[in-house]
């Protein structure tokens, strides 16, 4: 007798729509892939499955979303699971409706630069996952010999830095250094991740470093614009390697991303929910919780990002999950240039989307496929994630569109309990998640799991 579990509803986002429908995803309990998308409200008679073994979910006055995919997370584990890790971020993303992350390959010891360092990683994270994990590789100087490797042993692509880390174990590379690379990648089914940021040499800056003013006026949009046309130049060199731009918060670099889009070049670009949910002008002097790199600009630089999205200039929206223990944030002192680089944002990102979103007149539809179907596209997940269709892992979300809560330190399920939205009422709530049609999360039962699988 075969298994199949049924979840049902009058309110499903099915690929193409901006809005739910009726409808009736089928899924073989044995594979974990969904066998069947049938529009309209049914019973098990009308599909079919009298005799059968049958699991009903009925998602009532929920929507049901595909799982979303993260494709910027930095889960440091292992060297830094005082960080974060595996066990608490992956959890962290399935009370999100997260099913499948992507880690970065910086911040953990050692970084994975080599195949023996990935090997290290998957070592780690090995029953340890609550959603599905996938790795990037790292571009350091040097490291060109190991990159073919890298992909023949599963990275989904390669990320490197322009500008300093922020750890020694994980250089920038220079124009050189890129040129080998690229040359070494050129021919393989990869993605180059640029964090495109360039020092601006003639920067001076002196102020109180308490103010945030102080951060912002050193990291200036200028540097973005700079690495990103760099990026351009050197994709016309090498125009079948696909490039992408993590974590774009300049609004003035959009014109050079649009440029090279319209001559045909393969860029594609992701932003942040903090580029898209804060503003510069907001952020108390001191707080370092609110820092990241590049920085949270302007409610207007805001305004142009969501823009950007809307008209396909910025491809998908991620967390750049990037914690860190409370000490290196400073949050007693104050000194934000001193303190850590990076937002913790797991777990809230569709919450954060939805409820900032939906005052600018944006659907549904439009969140999820910035949020799933075009972040599994950039992993490369083809017909394996990001949408409810026939052949894709059965990851899917109940969410109530209309509950609202506020985050506060007892919501958030990662390590750390830091974060910038904390006291903020956001709207839209994950009542479960599912993985491969395996319950993942449950707002009142928790985290039946793991159940999570290295990709």
């Amino acid at each position: 007798m075969s298994d199949y579990l049924v979840c049902a509803g009058p309110k499903v986002l099915l690929p193409g729509n901006d809005n739910p429908i009726p409808a009736s995803i089928i899924v073989d309990k044995s594979s974990g892939k969904i066998l069947e998308v049938r529009q309209g409200q049914h019973t098990t008679q009308d599909l079919g499955l009298t005799g059968c073994s049958v699991e009903w979910i009925d998602a009532a006055n929920n929507i049901v979303l595909p799982g979303l995919v993260d494709a910027h997370v930095h889960l440091n584990e292992p060297g830094r699971t005082e960080w974060e890790g595996f066990w608490t971020g992956t959890r962290a993303a399935a009370s999100g409706g997260v099913t499948t992350v992507v880690d970065m390959p910086l911040n953990s010891l050692p970084p994975t630069t080599m195949v023996s360092n990935l090997e290290a990683k998957k070592r780690a994270a090995e029953g340890q996952c609550h959603v599905d994990v996938a790795f990037w590789g790292g571009v350091i100087p040097g490291n060109q010999v190991h990159l073919k490797p890298l992909v023949k042993a599963g990275v989904r692509g390669f990320k490197c830095f322009l500008v300093e880390s922020g750890v020694e174990e994980f250089p920038c590379v220079n124009e050189s250094d890129l040129l080998l690379s690229m040359k070494e990648l050129e021919d393989e089914d990869t993605v180059l991740l640029f964090h495109a940021e360039l020092e601006d040499h003639c920067l001076q800056t002196k102020s109180d470093p308490r103010h945030y003013s102080s951060f912002l006026a050193s990291r200036p949009q200028k540097m973005e614009a700079n690495a990103i046309s760099l990026v351009v130049k050197l994709q016309k060199a090498f125009p079948k390697l696909k490039t992408h731009i993590v974590h774009l918060s300049a609004a003035s670099a959009l014109p050079i991303v649009q440029d090279a889009k319209a001559i045909g070049l393969p860029i594609t670009v992701e932003t942040c929910f903090h580029y898209l949910c804060l503003a510069a002008e907001d952020i108390p002097d001191g707080h370092a919780e609110f820092k990241c790199c590049p920085p949270v600009r302007e409610g207007i630089n805001r305004d142009r990002l969501w823009e950007a999205l809307k008209d396909g200039t910025v491809d998908c929206v991620v967390s750049d999950h990037s914690p860190c223990i409370p000490e290196l944030k400073m949050l007693g002192g104050g000194d934000i240039m001193a303190a850590w680089g990076g937002i913790s944002t797991l777990g809230l990102g569709l919450s954060l989307l939805w409820t900032e979103g939906k005052g600018r007149g944006v659907t549904l539809g439009q969140i999820i496929r910035w949020m799933s179907k075009q972040s599994a596209e950039l992993a490369g997940f083809v017909n394996t994630k990001g949408q409810l269709q026939v052949g894709y892992d059965a990851d899917f979300v109940l969410w109530d569109q209309e509950a609202e809560y506020e985050v506060t330190k007892e919501t958030l399920n990662y390590k750390h309990k830091i974060s910038p939205y904390e006291g903020r009422k956001l709207c839209g709530v994950v009542q479960q998640t599912f993985l491969r049609g395996k319950k993942v999360f449950d707002r009142l039962g928790g985290f039946p799991g793991p159940f999570g699988k290295l990709l």
